[in-house]
């Protein structure tokens, strides 16, 4: 044996192993997808149960879905600030354009620009701060309001085709 091979550990963390396996899947030449009955075959090997292999999936299954729920929500929000700059942009357009035709210079109009500005500039650091407790709760609230939406409209759904002949 080797010093080489000496230095390789017998036993592993389940961090080194989820990177030796990441490391392996990118360098398989059949591709990185593997079949349902492979990942069994793996978590078999490792003494996984297939019980614990269905709640581990049943668990990632959920993760995944709150991730895609996580990045609708995180649009809706830029496209809301998106909405709010260009508001700001037009409204503000006007109010400097009026200022300087009514008065011939930048008085009134300063104010309002440095406020709204201020506003904004907050409701852009508050749509990219999508980490803590702030960002959660409002993620929560943007779940409840679209489940209770879905709810209301499967009732009103269900209501009216009780109602067709």
């Amino acid at each position: 044996m080797t010093n080489s091979q000496n230095k390789i550990s017998q036993t592993y963390t389940q961090e080194d192993v989820q990177q030796i396996l990441q490391l392996a899947l990118v360098h398989n030449p059949e591709g990185s997808e593997l079949t349902k009955t492979q990942v069994l075959e793996i978590a078999q090997e490792m003494g996984i149960t297939p019980e614990e292999l269905a709640a581990a999936e049943k668990e990632w299954l959920a993760q995944q879905g709150k991730f895609q729920e996580k990045q609708v929500f995180n649009q809706i929000r830029r496209n809301k600030l998106k909405q709010s700059a260009i508001k700001y942009g037009i409204v503000n357009s006007f109010l400097l354009l009026l200022n300087l035709v009514t008065a011939h210079t930048l008085s009134w109009s300063l104010p309002i620009l440095l406020l709204w500005g201020l506003w904004l500039a907050l409701d852009t650091w508050k749509t990219f701060q999508i980490e803590g407790e702030d960002y959660e709760n409002a993620f929560q609230r943007w779940r409840l309001k679209k489940q209770v939406g879905q709810s209301i409209g499967s009732l009103a759904d269900k209501f009216f085709k009780s109602l067709q002949p």
